[in-house]
Formats: C-alpha cells, structure tokens, sequence
C-alpha cells in the first residue's frame, strides 16, 4: 500500500500533498485548492474521504473524494457551518461529522451521505466557552469534548442511528482551574483517554468506563521543557497505534514531548523533548508507528521524524517547505482498487 500526507495550510487556503514512500521519505505531490482559512481536517474511517473545515467566512465543511490510487483530491461539494470549527472529527462509523467551535461556543453534528458528502449541520449544542474538540469512543456510544473556556470535559452519550448526542451522568469532568482543556486522544485499547491542555501544557491521564462512557482522573504529568519560562501554549498530542509511546506539542518552546506508556496506559513516564518546527501545532503519526509529522506555523516547513521502536525517542530525518501557516496534519494508508469496508 502506499501512503500520502495531507497538511491544512490556513493562510494560503489550499492543501499539500505528499507521498510517504517505504521508508518514510516524503516528496511533495501538489495542492489541493480549499479557499479561506482552512484548518482542521478529518479523514473517514473508510480512507476514501477527506473533510476539511474553513475557519473563515463563508464558515463550512469542505468534502474530497480520496484516489485509491495515488490520493489525490476530488473536490464533492460543502455544506455550512454555524461557526468557525477548531476541530472536527467523523464518528466511527463515518455516517457523522462532529463539530468544536472555539468561538462560537457549540459543538454540531451533521450527515454524510453515502457518497461521503457532508450535509448541513443537523444538531447543534451550546458549550461552555470554548469548545475545542470532539471525540468519539471506540463503541461509538459517547463522545468526549472539551470546553478550554470552561474547564470541564463534556461527556455524552451518542445514537448513531439518529446522530443525536445527549448530556450523559454526570454530564461534565471538571478539570483544575486556569489548565484550559484542549485535545483528546483514546489509548488503542480503549480504556485511557489522554487529555492536553492547552494553559498550562498539562497532560492528564483519565480512565474511561466504556460501559457508561465517563471519565476518572488517575495522573497529571507536565509537557514543558526543562527551564521553561512564560506562558504554555500547547497545541496537540498523538499515541502510537501499539499504545507504547505518546507525544505533546508545546507552541511557545517549539518543543515535542515524547512519554513511555505503562500500566495498560494509564501511567506516563516522561522520555524528554525533541525542539522542532517554529510553533508546532498539529502533527500525525503513520499507520506503522515508525514516524511521526509535524508542521510548524511560523516556519512553513513540515518536519519527519523517526520514531525508536525501543526507547520511543525521536530522531529528525527530513524537513521540507509546506504552505503558509501550516496547522494539521492527515497521513493515509492508501487502499487501492480493493473495496471499501
């Protein structure tokens, strides 16, 4: 199979393309023309679409039909959104889309049609300030979100035959005043949620209950470098796919925050920090777990690196120029002609 990566480039509204080959090198394919502030991205659980939201009047999701065979776009069509979206993720059956708005304080939930197409938002749910993502447990049952404004984790039950969310009990995790809860990511059994955020680049560990889709606190681990001073801006965090190894990026250090998962993740024992791209904000890990990508906004570069299979260090092997304030990053294992799940 081969592998392309696709990287949201906000200020020059288009997106690059590049092909991942064997061993990790990355060569540059293209751009794919959004329009706007384009920033969050999502793929379909099938590989066969990509979503990308504009931040930027006129607000919407833009849908692409993904080549089997050498990934390039096709643009479907887009659909409206009430407000700007930091984050948007499909449920896992790719029949939903979810939406966060930072500045709109909501989270949405619109259909895909059978031909990948998003349509118009069906749901809407007001947060509290600053909602900044969503995600959907491995059930797909619940669904997660945060509220930075609020300092709590929303917790949700989810119908995926209705695409309704409704508050669950308790509806809400407080998290310590002035953290500013950002993003989530599930450990790949599905029992630890991992939570970033973004006030005080802390990082919580939080066993999740998959039978009533709630969370419980169990660690707290800094993500800052060694003598950091000023004011933390983290920006996103990343497991690989065997759960051994996860990492933060802190914007304001320009560092990667790498961590050695135990305990059937639910502890995290601190490896050290890799400096990167200049205000790294969105970064992917491939589907093999040997690499990880990450862009920095300020530099425009895209940067590789390889990922120790036994310690989980990281180590820079390549850097290559991107678009204009690049914020997200997509890697997908093609699958051919062969058909869709």
């Amino acid at each position: 199979m081969s592998t392309v990566v696709y990287v949201s480039n906000a200020d020059s509204g288009d997106l690059s393309l590049l092909s991942m080959a064997a061993d990790g090198t990355l060569a540059p394919l293209g751009t794919a023309e959004v329009g706007g502030t384009v920033m969050p991205l999502a793929v379909s659980p099938c590989r066969r679409f990509l979503y990308a939201a504009r931040r930027s009047e006129p607000m919407a999701v833009v849908s692409f039909a993904i080549d089997p065979a050498d990934g390039a776009l096709s643009r479907l069509g887009e659909a409206p959104l009430p407000a700007s979206m930091a984050y948007i993720a499909t449920d896992r059956s790719g029949c939903w889309l979810f939406g966060a708005s930072y500045q709109g304080d909501v989270l949405t939930v619109s259909p895909i049609g059978p031909d990948g197409i998003v349509a118009p938002v069906r749901q809407s749910i007001p947060t509290g300030r600053h909602a900044h993502a969503v995600l959907p447990a491995p059930s797909n049952h619940h669904v997660l979100a945060t509220s930075l404004g609020g300092g709590v984790v929303m917790q949700f039950t989810f119908d995926p035959d209705r695409g309704r969310l409704d508050p669950n009990e308790p509806a809400t995790l407080p998290i310590r005043p002035g953290a500013g809860p950002r993003h989530l990511r599930f450990h790949p059994d599905g029992g630890v949620a991992y939570l970033l955020n973004e006030l005080d680049a802390s990082l919580d560990v939080l066993a999740f209950d998959a039978r009533s889709g709630t969370l419980r606190p169990v660690q707290t681990v800094d993500t800052l470098p060694p003598g950091f001073t000023g004011e933390p801006w983290a920006a996103d965090l990343q497991i690989t796919p065997d759960g051994r190894f996860l990492y933060a990026s802190e914007r304001r250090s320009s560092t990667l925050a790498a961590f050695r998962v135990e305990d059937a993740g639910t502890r995290l024992v601190p490896l050290g920090h890799v400096a990167t791209e200049t205000q790294p904000r969105g970064f992917a890990i491939d589907p093999d777990g040997r690499f990880l990508l990450t862009v920095g906004q300020l530099s425009n570069r895209l940067a590789r690196y390889a990922i120790d299979p036994a310690s989980g260090m990281l180590e820079a092997v390549q850097s290559l120029p991107v678009g204009r304030n690049p914020n997200w990053v997509e890697i997908v294992e093609l699958r051919g002609h062969e058909p869709p799940d």
